[in-house]
């Protein structure tokens, strides 16, 4: 499955279908939902490191499922496909960085 096609079927589950009279719902609820949901991400990494608890990967691929939808959702609102968001973010990655971080361009970020 491609990026575009899990944003189409994730677009079906959605209580809020896209619409510009939808838009201010809908891009509150993916934003809000994202949120919400990289809030458990981190209460389980948190668990993890600081309350002995084993990391649940289960647990971990659900929350990050969850992410993916609601940046589906975010994508949808705005009329984007989720492949070209994912494109354009490589290409300013490999223009910040090339093919390997490095702690010095991070700090010396040509923008």
């Amino acid at each position: 499955m491609n990026l575009n096609d899990y944003q189409k079927c994730a677009c079906k589950t959605s209580a809020i279908k896209p619409s510009q009279e939808n838009f201010r719902n809908h891009i509150t609820m993916a934003v809000l939902g994202l949120n919400g949901e990289a809030g458990e991400l981190a209460d389980l990494i948190k668990k993890w490191l600081y309350h002995g608890h084993s990391l649940n990967i289960a647990k971990l691929q659900e929350e990050l499922g969850d992410i993916l939808w609601y940046i589906a959702e975010a994508c949808t609102a705005y009329g984007c496909e989720l492949e070209d968001i994912a494109e354009s973010n490589l290409a300013k990655l490999q223009q910040r960085y090339g093919d390997k971080f490095s702690s010095e361009k991070s700090i010396n970020r040509v923008e």
